[in-house]
């Protein structure tokens, strides 16, 4: 799990591993409209971005983030 490719970890976990390694302001491969917990959509531009209407955090590994499915929300203000 050194990639942190598994589809077993959770938002949390992929953001605390993503911003481990400092890759969280890296560029997604992807860029992905996410569909927020709060009802709004934003375009998701980084590896670890927030939703700029309530602050919840989402996350993606470099590996999968070409997956919009691999996105996982990690809280607000995480």
């Amino acid at each position: 799990m050194s990639c942190g490719c598994s589809s077993e970890m959770n938002g949390k976990a992929v953001v605390d591993l993503v911003r481990s390694k400092g890759k969280d302001s890296m560029p997604i491969r992807v860029e992905h409209e996410i569909e927020c917990s709060c009802g709004n959509t934003f375009t998701m531009k980084t590896l670890v971005d927030k939703c700029p209407h309530c602050g919840m955090t989402y996350g993606v590994t470099p590996c999968s983030s070409a997956d919009k499915e691999n996105v996982q929300p990690a809280g607000i203000g995480y």
